[in-house]
């Protein structure tokens, strides 16, 4: 992880509205919560190889595949911790050890002290495990068998905790006798304190806040294959805005019980688990309790399984309609702007080069891609057609886990694929002819690209995208994520969207006056590492961070 950021008195933040303010924190945690997201594929990638090394014992036949699969597990069964880190390091204002230390010993504190047997040792249980009847259904009820490492939820907490700690107190001076503990040294001491603090109201909302998320998590579980499908539709439909990493968080990691992603990656595992199971409760994840057995084969894995067959098939399939209907004297440049896109799309599940290039142009086609979406979820998951992914649903993710033991008939998803791609280009084609939009190479259109011109090097794009800016002195704060440059501007009107995407981006979004998204695609840290080359010695906070 590679970061940088210098921030200068001079930077002016006086006069930003309350929707600024909002947006521009919610941008810094969705680059902050990338930071903990991307050491999934490193699980994804050891796991995935020690299942093909043996497929049938999970380890137990192979030293090598046992390395593997427990070394990835390290990952799982620590997310909590990996977030409370990532967090404090990515929101610190100059993402600096101290506060990851703070993050670690903070996340460490709350969950010792909301240990399941902490909580009973304050109520006088001597066993919660032995309590039976009404007794024990309002113990599951609470959700303290939820505090444990893998808690995404409270890392997420004390991460935003420590990171406030240690832009509030890093700078703190004390009297003399106390001054080795001044400045950043200080800054742990203070999170403990407050974690402490943040464990006592944890102990009160706790079984409330539980109960929601579960509840909300349930209800969706229990529509079965259109709840998979609904959430399918939300999640694109957030993505433009960054906020479906809220969403996944309740279905794809252990905030309540679901955590698809961690339960599939374990495979072995959780299959061990649900043989064991003897009731709903001990049934893992989204795992089906008929009474007596436990079923996670062609379960574990629905709320992932069904975006194979869009991000490999279905955006191919809206590149080349999108390149059929640009115009002949543009095809040369379309093509090859969504040749890459479709590529990073099938091999990497990348596929906002390809959504942002009609997203605002024709906003009425990415409904419809949100609905496809939901479709392909809702099919995958009435057939239990299952597959997991470590990064996205592409086809690296897709070999990696074929040979997961939990992964069931997911050569389906590859012939449901092989459908969206007929689909998508079928339905685009159409709409794109039939309405006349103004997608890349159609009319006046020619500077909405999908990717990088290949023409282009980092440097023109990076003084091109400055200048669409409103040059460097409009410029306050500058970060990037997984494919967007987050940049926070001190004039709006100063901002010339088409000056950007001269510049050859997949797009470029405004969540509010003075946030500005531009669109790169995978190349994104190199276009960043050049601005802030550029940028270098201006007042002007630079922030970034190397993803994967």
């Amino acid at each position: 992880m590679a970061t940088e950021r210098r921030r200068h008195p001079s930077i002016q933040t006086e006069g930003k509205s309350v929707k600024d303010t909002i947006v521009g924190a919610l941008q810094r945690f969705g680059r902050a919560i990338m930071g903990a997201v991307a050491v999934m594929p490193v699980a994804a990638i050891l796991m995935g190889i020690g299942y093909w090394i043996d497929p049938t014992g999970w380890g137990a036949n192979s030293v090598t595949a046992a390395i593997l699969i427990k070394s990835g597990l390290a990952v799982l069964d620590n997310l909590g911790y990996v977030f409370a880190i990532a967090l404090a390091f990515g929101l610190s204002r100059d993402s600096n050890g101290a506060a990851a230390l703070s993050g670690f010993l903070g996340f460490t504190a709350v969950k010792l002290l909301l240990a399941p047997a902490a909580i009973a040792s304050y109520r006088g249980i001597a066993d919660y495990k032995a309590l039976k009847g009404d007794a024990a259904l309002e113990w599951a009820s609470q959700g303290w068998e939820a505090v444990n490492e893998k808690n995404v939820l409270i890392g997420i907490l004390v991460g935003i905790l420590a990171a406030w700690c240690y832009n509030r107190f890093h700078q703190t001076k004390l009297p003399d006798f106390l001054a080795f503990f001044a400045g950043r040294r200080l800054v742990p001491i203070v999170t403990m304190g407050l974690s402490i603090v943040l464990a006592g109201v944890l102990y009160l909302v706790w079984p409330f806040v539980y109960n929601v998320l579960f509840q909300f998590g349930q209800s969706i579980q229990g529509l079965g294959a259109v709840g998979a499908g609904i959430y399918g539709l939300v999640n694109r439909l957030l993505l433009p805005t960054g906020l479906h990493h809220a969403l996944n968080s309740i279905f794809w990691f252990d905030v309540v019980g679901i955590n698809d992603i961690g339960n599939f990656l374990k495979g072995g595992e959780t299959i061990k688990s649900a043989a064991a199971a003897t009731s709903a409760a001990t049934c893992p994840g989204v795992g089906v309790w008929n009474g007596t057995t436990c079923t996670v084969v062609g379960e574990i894995g629905k709320y992932q399984a069904g975006f194979f067959p869009v991000m490999m098939f279905g955006m191919p399939g809206a590149a080349l309609a999108i390149y059929l209907r640009a115009d002949k004297a543009k095809r040369k440049v379309v093509g090859s702007l969504m040749l890459a896109a479709a590529l990073a799309a099938f091999f990497t599940g990348v596929t906002e080069p390809v959504e942002f290039s009609f997203l605002f142009v024709a906003p009425a086609l990415y409904l419809i891609h949100a609905i496809l979406t939901g479709i392909s979820l809702a099919v995958a998951a009435f057939f239990h057609w299952t597959a997991g992914f470590g990064f996205s649903a592409g086809f690296v993710d897709m070999f990696l886990s074929s040979q997961n033991p939990l992964a069931n008939k997911w050569w389906m998803l590859l012939l449901l694929g092989v459908v969206y791609f007929v689909i998508y280009l079928g339905v685009f084609y159409f709409a794109i002819g039939k309405f006349n939009l103004k997608t890349p190479g159609r009319g006046d259109d020619s500077d909405a690209g999908a990717s990088l011109a290949e023409d282009r090097t980092y440097s023109s794009v990076a003084s091109q995208v400055i200048a669409g800016l409103g040059g460097h002195a409009n410029i306050d704060l500058v970060d990037y994520c997984a494919t967007r440059l987050r940049v926070s501007v001190k004039d709006h009107l100063l901002v010339k969207e088409n000056d950007i995407k001269a510049a050859g981006v997949a797009g470029v979004i405004r969540p509010s006056q003075k946030s500005v998204q531009v669109i790169i695609g995978p190349q994104v840290q190199f276009v960043y590492d050049e601005v802030a080359r550029q940028l270098q010695g201006e007042s002007v906070a630079l922030q970034g961070e190397q993803e994967n």
